[in-house]
């Protein structure tokens, strides 16, 4: 028994010093590596430069490529960055004072001004199982409006709504479903395409059961709801292109693929 246990040690022990001498090797070869920067996310664009969330802070970089510049220093998490139509505001969602609420500043950056103020909830962390709160979803194309989920309503992590807010941070306004998450606006703004449930910080893929999202059309003219893919699969991030076609994210052959 104690020859087995001091094989066992001296095992242990070779494991280590193994581990030791090759560790600072694959340091050494991972920062030689000519791109390490992994995971950027919610990237936006105004045709000149794209603007991305990377560790928590927004970046923007030419569209051509270069090197990128910090946008945010904030204490919290900034994240999913929308440019307005004209490419000279930048509305965001972060936590400067706390609160994950609804910031803007211009286009190539500058001092952040709040748009929004809501209670403080456990759920405005950015690790809670639906997304944080007052997320930042887009921009009406006719109106200077930023469209954000909000569940400011709702206790229920499943169950948002869709507000807009304008640049002069008067009180957020519902628009007129009972819940929504990815959302895209027609040219003229007269229709929009939604999702019901957000689930950008969930694994959902090859889920099909009764959440699983469909793209539907809401008509601000007529009041009429419409389910536009009806299918048993994911059917999110809806995107109304300027042909008048909606393009969206769907696993329905197996695979998110756009469609």
């Amino acid at each position: 028994m104690i020859f087995m246990r001091i094989l066992f040690s001296r095992t242990l022990l070779l494991l280590f010093l193994v581990t030791a001498l090759l560790l600072p090797a694959g340091i050494a070869s991972a920062q030689n590596l000519p791109d390490t920067t992994r995971l950027l996310r919610f990237p936006t664009t105004n045709d000149r430069e794209i603007v991305f969330c990377y560790a928590g802070e927004l970046y923007a970089v030419g569209k051509d490529g270069g090197v990128a510049r910090r946008l945010t220093s904030g204490p919290g998490y900034s994240s999913f960055p929308h440019f307005s139509p004209d490419g000279t505001q930048l509305a965001f969602t972060s936590q400067y004072d706390g609160n994950t609420e609804v910031y803007v500043m211009p286009g190539e950056g500058g001092v952040p001004k709040r748009l929004t103020t809501s209670a403080t909830l456990g759920r405005d962390d950015i690790s809670d199982r639906m997304g944080p709160n007052n997320i930042v979803m887009t921009w009406e194309n006719t109106k200077p409006l930023i469209v954000l989920r909000s569940r400011m309503k709702s206790f229920n992590d499943f169950i948002g709504q869709l507000f807009t807010v304008a640049m002069d941070a008067e009180l957020p306004q519902q628009l007129p479903v009972p819940r929504g998450g990815f959302v895209s606006f027609s040219p003229d703004d007269s229709k929009m395409a939604f999702n019901r449930v957000f689930r950008e910080f969930r694994t959902w893929k090859h889920y099909r059961g009764g959440m699983a999202d469909d793209v539907w059309i809401y008509d601000f003219k007529t009041g009429a709801t419409e389910n536009l893919t009806n299918n048993p699969a994911q059917d999110i991030c809806p995107m109304w292109g300027p042909d008048n076609h909606i393009y969206f994210i769907s696993d329905r052959d197996g695979r998110m693929n756009l469609f």
